[in-house]
C-alpha cells in the first residue's frame, strides 16, 4: 500500500513534517541518498571517537513557547530532546583590531556596550538597536500564519517592515551613520549568512539576530539526538526511512506528481516509489529541473530563479590536554576579523580566494554541554567556519588536486596562525586530529547544488515577497526545505511545521 505521504530528501524540514504527520496516525516514507539521515544536521564519526556535526554550531527559538519546543511538545519529546543556552551575557564574542564585544540577550545593555565604545554615536546606536527591535517585531506579526487584526494592533511595527522590505543591512547602518567598527561588531557573525553587510537582507539580519538574543541554544545530547528522535517518531508509528536512495526522476501524470524512481546505492538497482502525495525536501531548483520547468506555472518559475547562497570552508579539529576554558572559550562562539570592513573581508576571501588575513568563526561544542561526550574525556572538539568560493574550489579539485589539498591547508594555517596569535599560543601542539571540507565537499555529502549551505542567496531580492514558499502549482507535490521556506535550524522546523499545519489543519504554530 502507498503511503500517505512520499518524501524526497530526510533534511530537518523533512523529518518535521514526517514526524508530525506520523504522530498523526499518517504513513510516511521518506527516501534519503545519503547515509546519514538530517541533511546539513547530521553527524558523523571519524577515527571511531571523534562525532562532528556537518554544519550546525548554534540554534534559537528553542525556549518554552517558540517554535521548535512547540513541535517537540506536539510530538512528546520535549522532556527527552533539552536544549543548553548559552551565556545570555555574552552569546558571541566579536574581536577585531582595536576593538571587542560580547552580544547580550537584553537589547538595553547592547545599546549601553557600544556607546561606551563608541560615545560619540551613542544616540545613532539607540536608534539602530530600536529600529532592529521594531522590524523583528513587524517580521513576527507578517509571517504566516498571518492574523489580520494584529495588523491593526501593530501599526508602527508593520511599517518599519514594510520601509525596510528592500534593505541590506549595509543600509540601515549607512541610515544610522553607525561608525565602521561598531557595524563590523554588530555584523561580525556574518558568517551565519555567508554574506557581507552590502549584499545581506536585513530581514534575514534581524532575524536571526533577535532570534539568538532571545535565547541562542545547544541540544543538550548533540545535534545527533535531535535527528535521531525525529526518525524515532516516524519509524515507531510504522514510516520508513530509507538511506542510500538517491531520487533519479520524477513520475507525473497530467499536472499531478505520483511518485520517484529512486536508485539503491547499495544494490545500484533502479526501484520505483509512489505516495498519495509527494513532499520535496531536496533543493527544488533542482527538483523542477528534473520534472521539467515547463510543467510549472509562470509565477512558481520566476520563484524558483534564484541564485544559491556561498558555500564555505570548515575545519572539523580535536585538541587534547588543553582546557579552551583557559583560553576565553566557553557556552559562546566567538567570531574574529582581521579586517575593520567586512565587505572587504568577503571579496578578499570569496572574490580574490586570500586568506592571509582571515575572518572565521570559532565554536567549541564539547563546551556547551556536559551530558554526553563527543570525544575522549581528556579531549575537546573546535571547529573554524568561514566563507568559501564554490566555483574556484570545483575547478581548483577537478584540474589539480594537490593544489586544491594545498588550498586547504594554507587557509587552515592561516586560521590556526590566528589563534595562536590572539587566543591559544600553543594550540598546534594539542591538535590531534584535524580534517577540512571545501564547498565540493558539501556537495558530495550533503547533496547541496554548488556546494550552497543555505539554500537561496539570503539578498533583499530573495527575501521578499517573491520569494519561493510550499508552493509548486503540481497536484499532491509540495517543497519543503530551506530555499522554500527559510534556512537554519529553527526556520527549517517551522517550515516543516508550517507545511505540517497547512495540509493537516492541526495549528502545531498557533491559530491562522
Amino acid at each position: 500500500m502507498q503511503p500517505d505521504y512520499l518524501i524526497i530528501g530526510s533534511g530537518l524540514s523533512a523529518l518535521t513534517f514526517g514526524a508530525l504527520m506520523a504522530n498523526a496516525g499518517k504513513t510516511v516514507q521518506i527516501l534519503e541518498a545519503h547515509e546519514h539521515p538530517g541533511g546539513f544536521g547530521h553527524t558523523f564519526t571519524m577515527a571511531k571517537k571523534y562525532t562532528f556535526n556537518a554544519q550546525f554550531h548554534y540554534v534559537w527559538d528553542c525556549g518554552e513557547g517558540q517554535t521548535v519546543n512547540r513541535v517537540l511538545k506536539k510530538l512528546g519529546l520535549d522532556k527527552e530532546v533539552t536544549f543548553e543556552r548559552y551565556d545570555p551575557d555574552g552569546f558571541d564574542h566579536m574581536r577585531m583590531p582595536g576593538h571587542k564585544m560580547d552580544i547580550p540577550s537584553d537589547p538595553a545593555v547592547l545599546i549601553d556596550r557600544l556607546s561606551a565604545l563608541f560615545p560619540d554615536h551613542a544616540n545613532s546606536i539607540r536608534q539602530f538597536v530600536n529600529e532592529v527591535e521594531k522590524t523583528g517585531a513587524g517580521l513576527k506579526i507578517v509571517a504566516p500564519p498571518l492574523k489580520p487584526i494584529e495588523l491593526l494592533k501593530h501599526p508602527s511595527e508593520v511599517w518599519s517592515t514594510v520601509w525596510n522590505l528592500n534593505s541590506t543591512l549595509q543600509d540601515v547602518f549607512d541610515k544610522f551613520q553607525l561608525p565602521q567598527a561598531a557595524q563590523t561588531l554588530l555584523a561580525l557573525q556574518w558568517l551565519d549568512f555567508l554574506l557581507p553587510p552590502n549584499q545581506l537582507s536585513f530581514f534575514a539580519w534581524v532575524a536571526l539576530f533577535r532570534g539568538y538574543q532571545a535565547g541562542a541554544f545547544y541540544p543538550t545530547q548533540h545535534f545527533e539526538s535531535v535527528i535521531n528522535s525525529l526518525v524515532k517518531v516516524i519509524e515507531s508509528h510504522g514510516g520508513e526511512v530509507l538511506l542510500n536512495h538517491e531520487v533519479t526522476n520524477f513520475k507525473l501524470t497530467d499536472k499531478t506528481v505520483t511518485g520517484v524512481e529512486a536508485m539503491n546505492l547499495t544494490t545500484h538497482q533502479t526501484e520505483e516509489f509512489t505516495g498519495n502525495t509527494v513532499i520535496c525536501n531536496i533543493d527544488p531548483q533542482r527538483a523542477a529541473k528534473t520534472i521539467g520547468l515547463e510543467k510549472f506555472s509562470q509565477a512558481v518559475r520566476r520563484k524558483l530563479d534564484y541564485e544559491y547562497s556561498a558555500s564555505n570552508y570548515m575545519v572539523y579539529c580535536v585538541v587534547k590536554d588543553l582546557d579552551l576554558r583557559d583560553y576565553g572559550f566557553g557556552k559562546w562562539n566567538v567570531s574574529h576579523t582581521g579586517h575593520e570592513s567586512l565587505n572587504e573581508a568577503f571579496t578578499q576571501m570569496y572574490d580574490r580566494h586570500d586568506y592571509s588575513n582571515p575572518s572565521f568563526a570559532i565554536t567549541t561544542p564539547t563546551l556547551l554541554t556536559d551530558a554526553s561526550r563527543d570525544c575522549p574525556p581528556d579531549c575537546q572538539i573546535v571547529e573554524f567556519l568561514t566563507v568559501a568560493n564554490y566555483a574556484y574550489f570545483k575547478q581548483l579539485r577537478s584540474s589539480d588536486p594537490k593544489a586544491y589539498r594545498e588550498k586547504k591547508q594554507e587557509i587552515l594555517d592561516a586560521i590556526l596562525d590566528v589563534v595562536e596569535k590572539h587566543y591559544a599560543p600553543n594550540f598546534r601542539q594539542h591538535m590531534v586530529f584535524e580534517i577540512t571540507g571545501s564547498p565540493t565537499t558539501n556537495e558530495r555529502y550533503c547533496w547541496c547544488p554548488e556546494g550552497n549551505s543555505y539554500g537561496s542567496i539570503l539578498t533583499p531580492r530573495n527575501m521578499g515577497l517573491g520569494r519561493l514558499n510550499h508552493e509548486t502549482s503540481l497536484e499532491r507535490f509540495y517543497f519543503c526545505n530551506a530555499s522554500s521556506g527559510y534556512p537554519g535550524f529553527a526556520p527549517t522546523i517551522w517550515t516543516g511545521a508550517l507545511l505540517y499545519q497547512r495540509l493537516s489543519g492541526d495549528a502545531v504554530l498557533g491559530d491562522g
